[in-house]
């Protein structure tokens, strides 16, 4: 069978193309339209589609139109109310389900020659549902599965166990009680775009101390039933608003500490409530924008009760269109595969990388090894633009569309958040050879998705300062050389060049726009940036072949 998985609701449009239960393609419409996260979750832009994300899909796979056996579409209309009944201010909410309930006829014009019958709408809490419970590599009867987002049709969280790749559900908590749009009415609170930023304000919490969380305790309550609720916060009692160019002060750093300590002790409690009503399933898996928090991840994998805890990759909404599609597949027979990686988006040849290189009359070189020549650009302390294979699919940077620097000097945090424009508070992650993580990191391993937090081991801190966090943590992605050989490669002559395997590893874009996916992407950056090497594919681009220099 041949499934289409489109998200296009709320942001972060996407699409992915499912083949025999297999994921084969999947990428964020942002890659295509270099919009970041395609379009603002309001419901004038309901009706935009990942157009662009979608025909590349079918094309990457030789697949028609023609050739699909369902389209299908990460939420249902059907099960929808009004807005003012679930206790929700958005008066404009009743236009999102009508373009919604239109989604057919839009599909069927953005992909010329669909029958709009062969559109399916799916839940969406079951689509992030299915993201996780049928692509987790341990996926089985003994899986249990928690979504937590902003809002889906009339709910903002689900619990559910997989039982022979069904889904049953156990719970779902109804608006207007929302754990996302708690975090995201922080977000806005401080100052940064809500359903953009949250990932600042984790990273900000680190530097406050939780001095409203007895109060948090009060206001944000989970039930005996594995529900919960959320309570209006007078946010500006606790912190005044800040403008996005305003100050951060010590309170705006408590009052993130604070949500985020109880939006960690809520996560566990629901975990815990679901291990015991699914009967204690030995796997978790997780889905929806919360499980992009990678640091309350790290904590239910510590103190949780389950043996193993999967998050999805494209944890967010964009993961939706491959959810979707999954559990389309399951209803027509197709047995899920687990995912076996991120890359599923766009990938160029050599021959096609070498012929984008001279059409901008770049000099460039093909090293013996690309590995080896960025490890000696790192090891001199220069900024390598890393850009290998596929695209990934979903918001990290894993090896593919990468900015590389070294771990070892305490200024490189501040150069690489001043290479990006980003936040000086925000840290830089690092990937390091899978054979080596235990000995620097304590935490979930292995991580090949920076999804989780963990602790720098404290002989190892003075050794990679530009990835130990003002707390300790790090985000961390460990690489194995089965899945990434090229990226191993380099890991590994970097530690004989410095003897450290450890690599700084950051998204390879600048703030505001979406990470880099196309050749011609990579040499403008490169080309605007004060970065030292790019890689593209087996060519090396250097600065001063070009004339510059640091």
């Amino acid at each position: 069978m041949r499934v289409l998985g489109i998200n296009a609701i709320f942001h972060d449009p996407a699409a992915a193309l499912v083949v025999d239960g297999r994921a084969v393609a999947a990428a964020e419409e942002e890659r295509f339209s270099r919009r970041k996260h395609g379009k603002r979750p309001v419901a004038f832009s309901a009706w935009e589609l990942p157009e662009l994300s979608a025909a590349w899909c079918l094309a990457d796979a030789g697949c028609d139109v023609d050739d699909l056996d369902a389209v299908a579409y990460s939420f249902d209309p059907g099960l929808c109310r009004d807005a003012a009944e679930l206790g929700l201010s958005d008066p404009w909410d009743w236009l999102r389900i009508e373009y919604a309930n239109r989604a057919p006829q839009f599909l069927a014009a953005a992909l010329p020659g669909l029958d709009p019958a062969k559109v399916r709408f799916v839940p969406h809490h079951v689509a992030h549902a299915a993201s996780a419970g049928l692509a987790a590599p341990t996926a089985g009867d003994d899986t249990a599965v928690l979504v937590l987002d902003g809002r889906g049709e009339v709910a903002s969280h689900l619990a559910g166990v997989y039982d022979g790749g069904a889904l049953r559900t156990l719970r779902t908590q109804e608006l207007p009680h929302s754990l996302g749009l708690l975090y995201e009415d922080l977000t806005r609170h401080l100052g940064f775009l809500h359903s953009s930023d949250e990932y600042k304000v984790m990273a900000l919490a680190s530097y406050g101390r939780p001095r409203h969380l007895g109060l948090l305790r009060e206001l944000v309550r989970v039930t005996d039933d594995g529900g919960f609720t959320v309570d209006e916060i007078d946010w500006a009692s606790l912190a005044k608003p800040r403008d996005p160019d305003g100050e951060m002060t010590d309170d705006h750093a408590d009052l993130a500490a604070s949500v985020q300590a109880r939006l960690e002790e809520v996560v566990l409690d629901l975990s815990r409530w679901l291990y015991a009503a699914s009967g204690g399933a030995s796997t978790l898996t997780l889905a929806g924008g919360v499980a992009l928090n990678c640091v309350a991840n790290a904590r239910l994998a510590a103190e949780g009760p389950y043996q193993r805890v999967w998050v999805q990759p494209a944890a967010g909404d964009a993961g939706t269109a491959l959810g979707a599609a999954l559990h389309v597949a399951g209803t027509l027979g197709d047995r899920s595969t687990p995912m076996s990686g991120v890359d599923l988006g766009r990938g160029w040849s050599d021959e096609e990388l070498e012929a984008e290189l001279r059409r901008a009359a770049l000099p460039y070189t093909r090293p013996a090894s690309i590995a080896a020549e960025a490890a000696r650009v790192l090891a001199d302390n220069g900024i390598v633009a890393w850009y290998q294979g596929r695209s990934e699919y979903g918001p990290r940077a894993l090896g593919h569309r990468s900015l590389l620097a070294h771990p070892g000097d305490p200024a490189t945090t501040a150069r690489m958040n001043d290479v990006k424009g980003r936040e000086q508070f925000r840290p830089i992650a690092p990937m390091v050879r899978a054979e080596r993580a235990a000995e620097i990191f304590d935490g979930v391993l292995p991580s090949p998705y920076m999804l989780f937090v963990h602790r720098v081991n404290p002989q190892w801190r003075d050794r990679i300062p530009a990835v130990t966090h003002v707390d300790g943590t790090a985000r961390v992605q460990t690489v194995s050389a089965d899945t990434e050989p090229v990226v191993a490669e380099l890991l590994a002559e970097f530690e004989r060049l410095t003897g450290l395997p450890v690599v700084v590893n950051t998204s390879l874009n600048t703030a505001g726009r979406p990470m880099v996916d196309t050749p011609r992407e990579a040499m403008e950056l490169f080309g605007s940036a004060p970065v030292e090497l790019l890689a593209l594919g087996p060519f090396a681009v250097r600065r001063g072949a070009l004339g510059g220099g640091r």
